[in-house]
């Protein structure tokens, strides 16, 4: 059994909240047009977008490498605005076991944040943290955040 790790990271929006949780949920694949530096496509593997049991494909840039991650869609909540995915194929799970990435839109003292939360397993000490794929994703939240703050 390996170490287990969680990393989390909130963001604020200046865009809408719903807006957000509709491009994870119903549009992954325009992710790439919105910040296309962080990632490159998104690709339905099986499924419908937006359902859970669904399998996406992302290719995406991490420190200059080009990446894959499969991911098969957990959950889906719309109401409270929660979608989680679990890898089970890619770059990550040739080093970490058990890596989930739940992301959650949530307001606080009426501020609207994204909220990222990243769990999985090293095999040992000597396999680093993923402090460099939250660093990832809190730069494309915020590339998705401007791309749609300009929109409107």
């Amino acid at each position: 059994m390996g170490l287990k790790s969680v990393l989390c990271a909130k963001i604020e929006m200046k865009a809408n909240k719903d807006v957000f949780h509709d491009v994870f949920t119903n549009k992954p694949h325009h992710v790439s047009t919105m910040c296309p530096l962080h990632i490159q496509g998104c690709e339905l593997l099986e499924g419908v977008f937006g359902t859970v049991g669904s399998k996406i494909c992302w290719t995406y840039i991490l420190e200059g490498e080009k990446k894959i991650s499969k991911q098969v869609v957990e959950t889906v909540d719309h109401e409270t605005k929660v979608l989680t995915f679990k890898e089970f194929e890619g770059d990550l799970v040739n080093k970490y076991d058990n890596f989930k990435a739940t992301l959650r839109i949530e307001t606080k003292d009426e501020i609207d944040l994204v909220s990222w939360t990243m769990e999985y397993e090293r095999p040992n000490e000597n396999v680093p943290e993923l402090v460099n794929l939250l660093d990832f994703v809190v730069g494309m939240t915020k590339g998705i955040d401007d791309h749609h703050v300009k929109m409107n």
